[in-house]
């Protein structure tokens, strides 16, 4: 009876044919889904058999049991042998793949596929078939990129850098899986462990004295990005024509990304921010400066900032001058919210005014940096139990 069997080197397909006991080797390893899907292939060799339309050198070319049989005709629709070596090489696949996904993707995720694509896939996997690339393979590609030297004075690539490559390594070999029929072997993969980030968020007298103290020119610059949350590309990519000035809002419609304007970071990020008085007042104030350019903030050539200027020529030589422990200009973004949350403002409208979809991200993040959102002193539940277990006594009556 023919079955699917396992051996050390993979599973092979063992049937008999013209009274010869044959046995075909595969790569596959011994998983439930292999099996079902080698199990699928036999079916179709036994029909095959048995109405003598079975062709052994169609079914496994190059085998050297082929030889030995006599090849009889085989109709169109007899499925060739499914096995991995018969997939596309991983360089020619990973074109086929950008080429169909790039119009639905944004520039910056664009470049970053790319970036990993050609700095750390190909060389790794170019030449191997996509359906031979095992869980093995990737653990040991990952362990061994884990010891390149990182950015920015990281002595290694960080978690976070090694999950993204494989996260793109996934995404490619999940879709030729489903092509191919072969299971993804990054689904077998857990995610490394990401080391939370802590926030550096400024106080109000800090943000006071910023804004008292830094240039003029850049002064309504950082009042707005202290006091709305908006992101860096958000603010940087900012037109006149998304500040409304009657109804008090900014509308958050686009997003400047390595000096492109593209589509905000989500959809969640499409939404109309409140101004408060100083913001109003800022807005009208650079309005007089530059209410004839596209942009809100924006250099002498109407164009829009540039980050790397603000960071390195504005931001971090006034936070040396003001004795400010250094933290990136992102940290206004962290800032407002804990203003925020601080003065009592319903989470959900925070939330919503930062663009994050529910509440789950601000407590996560911004709750130990305020005490009153949630009176993490413990007092009300020490009143709670101290009055339901031992309740005070009453008067006694003469």
């Amino acid at each position: 009876m023919a079955s699917i069997r396992n051996s050390k080197g993979g599973l092979f397909f063992d049937f008999r044919y013209q009274g010869v006991r044959c046995r075909e080797y595969t790569k596959l390893a011994d998983t439930p889904a292999n099996r079902k899907l080698m199990q699928r292939v036999l079916d179709n060799i036994e029909a095959a058999i048995a109405t003598g339309a079975f062709d052994y050198a169609r079914q496994f070319p190059g085998s050297t049991q082929a030889e030995r049989f006599v090849a009889k005709a085989a109709p169109a629709t007899i499925l060739p042998a499914a096995v991995k070596s018969e997939t596309p090489l991983f360089k020619d696949f990973v074109q086929t793949w950008t080429t169909e996904f790039k119009p639905s993707w944004r520039k910056s995720h664009l470049a970053t596929v790319e970036s990993t694509v050609n700095g750390h896939l190909i060389p790794n996997f170019g030449e191997k078939p996509v359906g031979e690339i095992t869980k093995s393979d990737i653990l040991q590609f990952r362990a061994v990129l884990a010891q390149a030297k990182g950015r920015n004075g990281n002595a290694t690539l960080s978690p976070k850098t090694l999950n993204r490559v494989v996260q793109i390594l996934g995404q490619i070999l999940a879709e030729a899986a489903e092509r191919f029929e072969f299971v993804n072997p990054v689904d077998k993969i857990k995610r490394l462990k990401q080391p939370k980030i802590d926030i550096h968020p400024f106080t109000m007298d800090q943000v006071r004295l910023i804004l008292d103290t830094v240039r003029t020119d850049y002064r309504n610059y950082f009042t707005v990005r202290f006091l709305t949350g908006m992101r860096t590309g958000e603010i940087h990519g900012l037109k006149w024509k998304y500040v409304d000035f009657e109804r008090g809002q900014i509308l958050v419609r686009e997003n400047l990304v390595r000096g492109e304007l593209e589509y905000t970071k989500t959809d969640g990020s499409q939404r109309e921010i409140e101004m408060s008085k100083p913001v109003l007042e800022a807005l009208r104030a650079q309005q007089a400066i530059t209410g004839d350019q596209e942009f809100v903030f924006c250099n002498r050539e109407g164009e829009p900032l540039d980050l790397d200027n603000v960071t390195n020529r504005v931001w971090y030589p006034l936070l040396r001058h003001l004795g400010l422990e250094k933290r990136r200009p992102y940290q206004t973004r962290h800032t407002c919210a804990t203003l925020w949350l601080a003065a009592g403002e319903n989470p959900e409208w925070v939330a919503r005014q930062l663009g994050h979809a529910n509440t789950m991200m601000l407590f996560k993040t911004y709750s130990r940096f305020v005490p009153n959102l949630t009176r993490r002193d413990g007092s009300a539940f020490d009143r709670l139990v101290s009055g339901a277990l031992h309740p005070t006594p009453a008067p006694a009556t003469t």
